[in-house]
């Protein structure tokens, strides 16, 4: 067949759409894989600090942000993360699980993982043209016909794998949803930036000492001082705010919040290894100590500076001079830093996106359109997105094998 015409096109060749068009090619159809960027599989090089984290040892309906937790559930169980071990490694990648229940390549470089999909896809027959950007599609007699920035292409099925919109300079930038409410599908009320850096007020103290790292704990709180979320792991401090794990898998929740009420705090305990109590206890017996080198023996010298500042209490004052008061603001801006946030870094520094079209406009079995026989929908452009660690590569493998397995 031509470049013009396919028995399935796929839109989009992210770590889903490479993943669709694989399987779909191994079941003997005739597979013609669009995408509209110079260099396809930016994400999948970005991911893990250039890594690439492929999946988690343990992956579950609970590590996601979902319209259906169910389907998610299924889908999850359809394609597991041994299955993704095996294929990786029968393309010839290995990967080594670290501390965290991450799992990398043992070469440490994403393109060995974006070369091996490459090369899978090709071995299978699977042509892939870029940049070739597909404009719009519409339903014909015979299936589908797309519209791309050069000449039109006939299609049996569609799988569309478009992403969403977070990191835009990877292809996605919203096409897809207009490509998918041209077919009759909806899209979530809310579509903003996650898994994205956190931007304090200017001129607050974390933002001075940018570069500080260390363990710690985010929790969400709305006004009315319920938990809405929790979350830790290493935090960053910036010259913008916070970034680094922590941040990014609290953010999610924070802007869902953040939408319904801007007085949403987070919280951020600095010194997660003591309790609250067993630090206050700690204060009351420096006696003669200062404040600032009592501080020193838990964090840098920066970040000792910035809680004194926070918590206004002089740093050459003695621990058994701090009034009550001192004492306790202290003690708060090292377990419980309330932070409000601006906003967050926006669609070119996140790594997913929240939110797209719901879960019960698929076929969870197949990933085919409940709305447009033909049309199937995998990975970010759907309403799931994964906290950090590898779940969002195993929702784009699971959902992409049910595709392409499918059509």
């Amino acid at each position: 067949m031509s470049s013009s015409q396919a028995d399935v096109v796929v839109i989009g060749a992210g770590a889903a759409g490479l993943f669709a068009a694989i399987h779909a090619a191994r079941r003997g159809r005739d597979v013609l894989l669009l995408d509209g960027a110079k260099k396809v599989g930016t994400k999948i090089l970005v991911a893990g600090g250039g890594r690439c984290n492929v999946t988690h040892h343990e992956v579950t309906e609970r590590d996601y942000h979902a319209s259906s937790k169910p389907v998610v559930r299924n889908v999850l169980r359809s394609y597991t993360v041994q299955d993704t071990i095996d294929f990786f490694k029968r393309e010839g990648v290995f990967l080594k699980q670290e501390a965290t229940g991450k799992l990398f390549p043992t070469t440490n470089r994403a393109r060995t993982v974006l070369d091996a999909l490459l090369h899978a896809a090709e071995q299978s027959g699977v042509r892939l043209e870029h940049p070739r950007r597909v404009l719009e599609a519409i339903r014909t007699e015979a299936g589908f016909e797309l519209q791309t920035e050069s000449t039109s292409v006939q299609a049996q099925r569609i799988i569309l794998a478009t992403g969403g919109r977070a990191l835009p300079k990877s292809g996605s930038d919203g096409l897809g949803y207009t490509i998918a409410e041209s077919f009759g599908h909806t899209t979530s009320d809310r579509i903003f930036p996650a898994l994205v850096p956190l931007v304090l007020p200017g001129g607050h103290a974390f933002r001075e000492v940018a570069g500080v790292a260390l363990p710690a704990s985010l929790t969400v709180v709305a006004r009315s001082g319920k938990r809405l979320a929790y979350t830790e792991g290493d935090l960053l401090l910036t010259h913008f705010g916070i970034s680094g794990p922590a941040a990014l898998d609290v953010s999610h929740a924070w802007r869902d919040a953040f939408e319904d009420d801007h007085e949403v705090r987070v919280l951020a305990n600095l010194c997660p290894t003591q309790s609250i109590e067993e630090t206050d206890a700690s204060i009351r017996n420096a006696g003669g100590r200062t404040i600032q080198a009592w501080l020193r023996d838990f964090f840098p010298d920066r970040l000792a500076a910035a809680i004194l500042d926070l918590s206004e209490a002089p740093g050459q004052t003695t621990c058994a001079q701090l009034t009550k008061s001192q004492r306790l603001a202290v003690r708060t801006y090292m377990h419980e830093a309330p932070l409000r946030f601006e906003g967050d870094r926006g669609w070119h520094h996140a790594e997913v996106t929240m939110g797209g079209v719901p879960l019960s406009e698929i076929r969870w079995q197949s990933m085919e359109s409940t709305v447009t026989d033909g049309l199937f929908l995998c990975g970010e452009i759907l309403d799931v997105d994964g906290r950090i660690g590898g779940f969002n590569f195993q929702w784009a493998w699971a959902s992409g094998y049910l595709a392409g397995n499918s059509v």
